[in-house]
């Protein structure tokens, strides 16, 4: 294990974890989305698993989904009640995506039969129109694909990737994820030839990169995936308890991405891609653990970005403005000219 994986490691062994029922999901909601160039409903399953493989070798510097998992594992008998539980509650919604503090094809985490029963109870549905599930690369096998494929039938499947950065150095040093760019580009192809729909996740600000870099990074990462994927999703960090990320926070030497970097970064990915979608959830907007102006336009600019995702429409985008705006431009050209990342208190007042 790298120094950055025993960090993480050892700030996960510090804190306290709550215990969870194995027989309910961890949430779920009907929110909008957006399918085969229209908007439509999605019905959001996060499941309550044993959690992620990664994290418990090594874990992502900025990833807390862990604190949602349940130690000891959780078996088919309680993960077949939260799909009954979940089922109970769809109401009819186009899209189905679900989510868990892993990777929905690692079979340590849920087995193939279980894999089998979901997407099968879901397909079945007349309504749903697609089945999005997400994976880390290495457990997206072909003959897996296959079945899940056959299973959905006529229906779309969705495999959504987290890679973050196709920056190698900035998976390994900034986040830890434990994967390569050449490793998602093996598995998106795979997916290609199988007719999969594959939605990519790309991170703004990982640790120990400033405003500029990680503004920087994440347009290079579009431009390296936009002819792979079918979806973009550009995911600004929220600060997650019990990860590193929190842990630079707390110390005043982390703040969370500013919104004009996320618009800024939507508007270029759509220049560079015009023909996917490019989307935008921000996780915590407006409060200091995620992404966040000055406080006094954050609604605006959220409400923005949230219309763009579903609309496409850059020009949705481009008559925001506040006076926060020029001294996120301030200190994002600072940061190009500066030696290390400026203090956090240079942004705005208690980060």
């Amino acid at each position: 294990m790298t120094e950055l994986g025993k960090l993480v490691q050892s700030i996960k062994e510090e804190s306290k974890r709550k215990q969870y029922d194995p027989y309910k999901p961890a949430a779920y909601w009907s929110e909008d989305d957006r399918f085969l160039g229209k908007p439509g409903k999605a019905f959001v399953a996060i499941l309550r698993t044993s959690g992620c493989t990664w994290n418990k070798r090594s874990g992502c510097t900025m990833c807390g989904y862990f604190n949602d998992s349940v130690d000891g594992g959780v078996d088919e008998e309680s993960l077949n009640s939260q799909l009954d539980f979940l089922l109970s509650k769809y109401n009819n919604e186009a899209i189905i995506k679900i989510f868990t503090s892993g990777s929905f094809l690692d079979d340590k985490e849920i087995t193939p039969r279980i894999q089998f029963n979901l997407l099968k109870a879901f397909a079945n549905k007349k309504s749903v129109r697609k089945i999005s599930i997400e994976s880390r690369p290495e457990f997206i096998k072909r003959d897996r694909i296959k079945d899940l494929v056959e299973i959905v039938g006529d229906k779309k499947l969705e495999v959504s990737i987290g890679l973050e950065s196709a920056n190698d150095d900035i998976l390994r040093y900034s986040i830890n994820k434990g994967i390569s760019f050449k490793n998602y580009l093996k598995a998106a192809f795979m997916l290609r030839e199988e007719d999969t729909l594959i939605k990519t996740y790309i991170l703004i600000k990982p640790p120990f990169l400033g405003e500029y870099d990680s503004i920087e990074d994440s347009i290079k990462t579009v431009r390296k995936v936009k002819d792979v994927t079918d979806t973009i999703s550009i995911n600004p960090v929220s600060i997650h308890k019990n990860t590193l990320v929190e842990y630079l926070w707390n110390r005043g030497e982390y703040r969370a991405p500013w919104l004009w970097s996320v618009v800024y970064i939507l508007k270029k990915s759509k220049e560079i891609a015009p023909n996917l979608d490019i989307k935008c959830d921000v996780t915590g907007g407006g409060r200091r653990r995620g992404a966040h102006n000055c406080g006094k336009c954050d609604r605006a600019v959220l409400d923005a970005i949230h219309r763009f995702s579903i609309e496409q429409d850059v020009s949705i985008l481009d008559n925001l403005n506040c006076k926060c705006r020029e001294i996120w431009r301030r200190y994002v050209d600072i940061e190009r000219f500066s030696y290390g990342l400026l203090p956090c208190e240079a942004y705005d007042n208690g980060c």
